[in-house]
């Protein structure tokens, strides 16, 4: 008895219809499963350029091998049955992923915070093996249905077109679906489980229709994935003091407060804080956000604190040099920009960023230049850390538009990172910088912050010296000023101007910041 007689088909919808439908349902759970890929990773892996290579890499691999069985099982088995096992069988492994891939992150997260390679790359390649079987599965369903669609040789062209037109419409669908709607509302681990729940009920639909004692067999997976869906997944990252965790459209999200009741914004695979809260009045992090504090004093003397008007962070995170600002100079205007606004709330709730002089503006920094029309004093911009640099925010044309924001003795300041290592350490990515904004700056100075990774490059838009600040030190009244002032001379560093130029048109961040992380974990220079 061949599959197809086993039982009767039930109709409810004309034939190919059922199938149209498949191909949509695949293509869109194909793609969503891809971009779930990468916010899976990021707690552990972060979301730098070479994670989302390897994954959009590895997927088409798995696409491409899938194509090829698909139709090779088509041939041999051309039943609606077949196909609608394959995708029950897909919608399984789907679920397997969450599930399995979780102790792998929290070690692959160890191996981050120790800089330990086996740690990293172990898990990371063992994760991706986990979508082998889910997206190859999927693959199949496209030339299956294309067999199944085929009556008439001399159509062939004609449905082939249109089921990948079908499918492709699903991915598109799947592209926003899961960045958009389902992580920031379900969370990672239940967008898995109904990426899963999707495949297997369409697949569990088509046996209904087209072999209802498979149906009856495999009709328990459904029940489990509902199961699994209803079950609280827990906290995707344990640490220590932590108080909040949450998932973005952006960005992993986590505050982590400690006895002293301060409090640290972590990001991703959280191994650089992005913002401090500091309970009381205390208001220095000994971090690089109070060099900020002191941009403006680089200005030729005198220079006094309230010549300090107006600031602009691009980066503005949870809102730490706000903070600063406000308790040094008073309420002058400012303006924030973080282009995810569930990080602006984050900052309202747990890092007390609700000064009534500050205005926080969820959008990207670079586009906010160009509609704004206001002038600032200073501009802070702290949107990179390595890995995460957004290249568009390090080129001379972005420096252009910041300098056309400035006041006549405005200043532009930014957090940098380097490395450490033998001798002085591997600052290639500071130099790149020192020597971009030198094509739109008069003078650009360095201060390298102790006990850190990380350097401040201000530079202003009228030609000044590094004197400028050691002689503008008796105006700063204020101790917390002062303390940074003094801190920064102690640490500027002269830096040559001989690093790569960065502009629109090439600015190869992402290969500088790479190289620089790479060799810094396998300890080179």
């Amino acid at each position: 008895m061949t599959e197809s007689n086993l039982s009767p088909p039930v109709y409810r919808l004309p034939p190919t219809v059922y199938l149209y439908i498949t191909a949509f349902i695949g293509g869109l759970v194909s793609l969503a499963l891809e971009l779930a890929a990468g916010r899976l990773l990021a707690p552990a892996f972060g979301t730098t350029e070479l994670v989302w290579s390897a994954i959009i890499g590895l997927i088409l691999l798995y696409l491409s091998v899938g194509y090829a069985l698909g139709g090779r099982w088509a041939d041999r088995s051309p039943h609606p049955a077949t196909l609608y096992t394959i995708l029950t069988a897909a919608g399984l492994t789907i679920a397997t992923i969450p599930l399995l891939s979780r102790p792998l992150l929290r070690l692959a997260a160890q191996g981050m915070m120790r800089w330990s390679l086996p740690q990293i790359a172990g898990p990371f390649i063992f994760i991706l093996v986990l979508f082998v079987a889910p997206v190859t599965l999927l693959a199949c369903v496209s030339p299956f249905v294309i067999r199944l669609l085929v009556t008439d040789v001399t159509a062939t062209g004609g449905a082939a077109g249109k089921i990948y037109a079908v499918s492709t419409l699903g991915s598109f669908i799947g592209t926003f679906l899961p960045n958009l709607v389902l992580i920031p509302n379900l969370g990672t681990y239940r967008t898995f489980i109904l990426l899963a729940m999707i495949a297997t009920a369409t697949g569990l639909w088509g046996l209904w229709h087209f072999n209802r004692r498979r149906f009856w067999l495999l009709a328990w997976a459904l029940l489990l994935l509902g199961v699994l869906f209803i079950r609280k997944p827990g906290l995707i990252k344990p640490e220590t003091g932590l108080i909040h965790e949450e998932e973005s459209v952006y960005n992993f999200i986590q505050v982590i407060e400690n006895a002293d009741g301060s409090r640290y914004l972590l990001l991703n695979e959280g191994q650089g804080i992005h913002s401090v809260y500091l309970p009381g009045d205390d208001i220095l992090t000994e971090g690089p956000w109070d060099y900020y504090l002191i941009a403006p004093y680089f200005n030729m003397p005198p220079h006094p604190p309230s010549a300090v008007g107006s600031l602009l962070v691009i980066g503005l995170a949870a809102g730490t040099t706000p903070t600063q600002y406000t308790a040094v100079y008073g309420a002058l205007p400012i303006d924030g920009v973080e282009i995810d606004p569930a990080i602006i709330r984050v900052g309202r709730d747990y890092f007390a960023m609700t000064q009534p002089n500050l205005t926080a503006y969820a959008a990207d920094g670079r586009s906010f230049l160009a509609q704004t029309t206001r002038r600032y004093d200073v501009v802070a911009v702290d949107a990179y850390r390595l890995p995460y640099i957004p290249w568009h925010l390090t080129t001379v044309e972005f420096f252009t538009e910041v300098r056309g924001r400035l006041t006549e003795k405005g200043v532009v300041a930014i957090n940098v990172g380097h490395t450490p290592g033998a001798g002085d350490g591997d600052w290639r990515l500071v130099d790149a910088l020192v020597a971009t904004m030198r094509q739109v700056y008069p003078s650009v100075h360095v201060i390298e912050i102790p006990n850190s990774f990380n350097a401040i490059v201000v530079a202003t838009v009228k030609p000044t010296t590094a004197q400028n600040l050691a002689d503008n030190l008796p105006l700063l009244t204020d101790a917390r000023l002062r303390t940074v002032a003094e801190r920064a001379l102690a640490n500027l560093r002269a830096v040559a101007p001989t690093g790569m130029v960065f502009t629109d048109d090439r600015a190869p961040v992402e290969q500088l910041t790479h190289d620089l992380a790479l060799r810094y974990i396998l300890g080179g220079q």
